[in-house]
């Protein structure tokens, strides 16, 4: 290959073919392949391969999914200045390994410096597909994506061997003022497009969040984990054939080191539409804490659970106020990021969230 970085358009069967021998299949070959744009991506854009492979497959698969910068000038500027390419890039070499949330297994993963020229080559995890954000998820999906959560969270809760790193961001004061200062500066914009979907106590909570002395800019300071940031159904793989629904996390971009909590109420609050939300929050918020004491986590009784829970509800208006007006303007994005305002303004007024601001 001409470039060490290599993009749909300059990936051939040798290069295929490389890839596979260096992770585990030493006699495949591709003879051919066929190239397809799946997902709805804001930020990166994702392609299926899918392979031919000649003479001895040696248990190849046979179709890899890769992940590319966005096309949009705006989406990919965005995508390098806030690091988000870097950190997915990381993520795979350096952690999806040893934690046992479940993620696609990672062919290859290379980034020239902090840029944009990256790629991902991950296995294509069909028939399990994208969940759908608009649409909303059954609670036996909802239940599956709690159980990854835990499989992220437990592992990692106060483990000071994240700390230090520069593609996992830490909040300090200095990043909540900058993340705050870009809330402000982004209610503007999400107004002026989201301002006639919105109900009036949904925009004035929303409105309220630019002077929060606390959450979603500052969190206290115990406890805290990894914290995948999106986690909600665009970036979840469900095979859905299986009992119980299997999941796969996806678009680790986001990584920062903060209130676990904050990553359930997102989920909880994006992927679940209220009505269906109310019923069984308490008792999947119940089961998300269960599974942190069943994997080693001390000292963290239900009460302080639920209140970062509710202190959590307000993650999901930091990333639909920011992220709506720094990447390309689309129609489907449009209807994503309504819903998503919707739902979490609802979430955190359901909850009474607004004591912790």
């Amino acid at each position: 290959m001409a470039r060490r970085i290599p993009t749909p358009e300059s990936i051939d069967a040798d290069f295929l073919t490389d890839l596979l021998r260096r992770n585990g299949h030493p006699r495949a070959r591709v003879a051919r392949f066929s190239a397809e744009r799946v997902g709805t991506g804001q930020i990166g854009k994702c392609v299926r391969f899918e392979l031919e492979l000649a003479g001895d497959p040696d248990g190849a698969p046979q179709s890899l999914v890769g992940k590319f910068p966005s096309d949009d000038p705006l989406s990919r500027k965005t995508g390098e200045d806030l690091g988000n390419y870097h950190r997915e890039v990381m993520f795979y070499r350096e952690l999806a390994g040893r934690l046992p949330v479940r993620t696609p297994k990672c062919y290859f993963a290379e980034i020239e410096g902090r840029g944009s020229d990256f790629a991902i080559l991950l296995e294509d995890m069909a028939p399990a597909q994208a969940g759908n954000q608009l649409a909303g998820c059954s609670v036996a999906v909802a239940r599956a994506a709690v159980r990854q959560l835990v499989n992220l969270h437990a592992p990692t809760w106060g483990d000071r061997s994240l700390c230090g790193k520069d593609w996992i961001e830490e909040r300090s004061p200095e990043t909540a003022k900058q993340w705050q200062e870009m809330y402000r500066q982004s209610l503007t914009p999400f107004f002026a497009r989201f301002d006639p979907v919105l109900a009036r106590d949904e925009r004035e909570i929303i409105a309220k969040v630019a002077d929060s002395r606390g959450v979603p800019f500052v969190y206290p300071a115990e406890p805290w984990a990894l914290v995948h940031i999106d986690f909600r159904l665009d970036n979840l793989l469900i095979d859905e054939s299986m009992t119980p629904p299997a999941v796969a996390v996806v678009d680790w971009q986001s990584m920062v080191l903060q209130s676990p909590l904050s990553d359930l109420a997102y989920f909880m609050g994006a992927s679940l539409l209220p009505e269906v939300r109310r019923p069984v929050e308490r008792e999947l918020v119940r089961e998300y804490h269960a599974g942190l004491l069943a994997q080693g986590v001390k000292s963290y009784d239900f009460a302080h659970c639920w209140d970062d829970y509710r202190r959590g509800a307000f993650a999901g208006f930091l990333v639909t106020v920011v992220a709506s007006v720094i990447v390309q303007e689309t129609a489907r994005g449009n209807e994503m990021f309504t819903a998503m305002a919707k739902r979490h303004a609802r979430h955190a007024l359901d909850l009474r969230s607004a004591e912790f601001l």
